[in-house]
């Protein structure tokens, strides 16, 4: 990493910095592989209605600048599902994804977790794959009435 980032817990704070992270990187880095039909489905305008409480359900970790700018977000349930992964565009390539996986891990295995689970997109397809997550099965979501392709994968922690 060019630039020293932070890694710290996610607070009610981090929603709205969290939110615009979210549809940055839907709509700048998710381009490559979903149409603007698909990215607008998946993260539309306005209010997202329990955005917060789904962000702090469980394990919500946020990378910051060194003065404190949130940059990305990844979260983890109480099961192991990383439900969350997002960097802002101006920070992907960086190793902000990488430095947040790692830690989720390592906090998945003290709190005994044996499997990771997601639902990952076809953006971050290859980044969860080298990271040793294996696919289970392609599958669509509906997202306000549009289909979105992504992948079921897992990864065994024992």
């Amino acid at each position: 990493m060019s630039q020293k980032i932070r890694i710290r817990p996610g607070r009610p704070r981090d929603a709205a910095a969290c939110l615009a992270i979210f549809r940055a990187a839907v709509h700048v880095t998710a381009a490559a592989t979903y149409t603007k039909e698909e990215r607008d489905a998946w993260a539309p305008d306005g209010p997202l209605p329990g955005w917060s409480e789904r962000l702090l359900a469980g394990t919500c970790l946020v990378a910051t600048t060194w003065w404190g700018r949130p940059v990305g977000f990844m979260t983890m349930g109480r099961d192991g599902h990383i439900d969350f992964a997002y960097v802002h565009p101006d920070y992907t390539g960086r190793g902000v994804a990488s430095t947040l996986y790692h830690r989720i891990e390592n906090i998945a295995q003290e709190q005994g977790i044996s499997t990771l689970t997601t639902q990952s997109s076809l953006s971050a397809l290859s980044f969860f794959t080298r990271h040793g997550w294996t696919r289970e099965a392609r599958q669509s979501v509906i997202r306000h009435g549009v289909a979105l392709t992504n992948y079921r994968m897992s990864k065994n922690l024992r």
